[in-house]
């Protein structure tokens, strides 16, 4: 007779729980446990630079020791600053035409990059963090200070760095097992009950508040925008049905009314800030239209295709360029419209727009990020950070497609500091050196190979 035994019921539950807890605890252990010797490579690099701000590629150790490496990357850790070093080798891991955009992309983070590739040293900067010139400067200074010398100057940048670079550094684990065992239960733990989601949508509706916030400040300008100019088609004296008019004069109007439409409809819909530039950009083109059919009914040349004038977008396309500078700032060129043309030829002030602040009225480069999208509606990309060099508004705006394309959360009137994560959605033309390229050709003797 064989006999079979059988676990108590009570054993089961038992038995299960200890097997969830294994796996649990073999789980934390995986975590927690060391990271396996790196191969090298961007990937690699950019998860270290994220965890420690220095990372260097095995085949470097014997040029840059791990002990410097800690020392360099303990220094960048307590200045709280978002600096990063790389130091790797000359090789197809890390392309040169594109490793220093390679990570900052994948770090995800606005701030400093420098990076020792070879026997050359560069850094690369977010204009946000630190300014172009600022960048040659220090890396000059360092490479001369230390030719050759990896050590020297790094450590020699890293103490220029820390003193001029804006913002904070987010915080990163330090990568040990200590710091890992006691994070990851407590996270275990919030995640359990719940609390990363409370957090998660905590900021999410933060966000989702200052957007409608800033879009409130802006519909009641655009209104004024759109209102100006429907009340521009009203006075327009021209009927697409008289004998006079033309084929070219009627689309001229078809397009103005389109536009018209198309402004009120897009600023009806308009969720973010940033969808206002849509609604700019329709008004200007719109004026343009008019520009060209009376153009057209006055027998005179075809405007050329200008921007709005500068000092008020509502009286329609420029007409030239005049030389001018705002109260306190350095004189720069802007367009200008006939009025304030010659207003400013004759010395006296332009017909200038404000719109209303917590400090009252002011003109719109003084009123804060918000008004990015409105006014690169209108002036399009690559200009308006030269026309409003010098002013609040400027200041917001690094350069081209930064304020009011899209995904310009990122990269405008939210308006990202040293230290905020961006992550792939950056500017590349915001992110550069010296010498505005990567380890691909160019240079200046700032940036030399030893």
């Amino acid at each position: 007779m064989r006999t079979v035994l059988r676990r108590s019921p009570a054993a089961r539950p038992a038995a299960r729980s200890a097997a969830v807890l294994a796996g649990l605890l073999g789980m934390l252990l995986l975590l927690i446990a060391p990271p396996a010797s790196a191969a090298g490579g961007v990937d690699e690099a950019a998860s270290a630079l994220r965890k420690t701000q220095v990372y260097v590629d095995p085949a470097m150790t014997s040029r840059f020791s791990e002990d410097q490496a800690d020392a360099l990357g303990k220094k960048l850790r307590d200045s709280g600053k978002a600096v990063y070093i790389a130091v790797i080798p000359d090789s197809a891991q890390y392309p040169a035409a594109t490793v220093a955009r390679d990570l900052r992309t994948k770090v995800g983070v606005v701030g400093l990059y420098g990076v020792w590739r070879g026997n050359e040293f560069k850094a690369f900067a977010d204009r946000s963090a630190v300014a172009k010139g600022t960048v040659a400067n220090m890396t000059g200074a360092a490479v001369r200070s230390h030719p050759g010398d990896i050590d020297g100057t790094l450590n020699d940048f890293a103490d220029q760095a820390v003193r001029q670079v804006k913002g904070h550094a987010p915080e990163a684990s330090s990568g040990g097992i200590s710091t890992a065992a006691i994070v990851i239960p407590i996270a275990l733990l919030v995640l359990a009950g719940g609390g990363v989601f409370l957090l998660f949508r905590r900021a999410k509706k933060r966000k989702e508040e200052k957007a409608r916030a800033e879009l409130a400040q802006l519909r009641t300008v655009v209104d004024e925008d759109i209102t100006a100019f429907g009340e521009e088609l009203d006075r327009l004296d021209f009927n697409p049905g008289a004998p006079d008019a033309d084929d070219a004069q009627r689309a001229d109007y078809s397009h103005a009314l389109d536009s018209y439409e198309r402004a009120k409809q897009t600023m009806e819909a308009a969720q973010r800030p940033t969808d206002v530039s849509q609604v700019t950009e329709a008004l200007a083109d719109g004026r343009f239209s008019l520009a060209t059919l009376a153009a057209r009914r006055e027998k005179r040349p075809l405007p050329e295709r200008r921007s709005p004038c500068f000092f008020d977008p509502r009286h329609g396309v420029s007409v030239q360029d005049v030389y001018w500078a705002p109260a306190g700032g350095a004189p720069r060129t802007v367009p200008a419209c006939a009025a304030d043309a010659a207003r400013v030829t004759s010395g006296q002030e332009p017909d200038i727009r404000t719109v209303q602040t917590e400090y009252g009225q002011q003109p719109y480069w003084n009123a804060g990020p918000a008004y990015s999208p409105w006014a690169g509606g209108y002036f399009g990309g690559g200009m308006l950070p030269g026309l409003l060099v010098g002013t609040a508004l400027g200041s917001i705006i690094a350069g081209p497609d930064t304020a009011w394309a899209a995904g310009a959360e990122s990269h405008g009137y939210g308006g990202l500091e040293a230290g905020d994560d961006s992550g792939a959605d950056f500017n590349p033309g915001d992110f550069g050196g010296f010498d505005g390229g990567d380890f691909g050709g160019g240079g200046d003797s700032d940036f030399g190979s030893f």
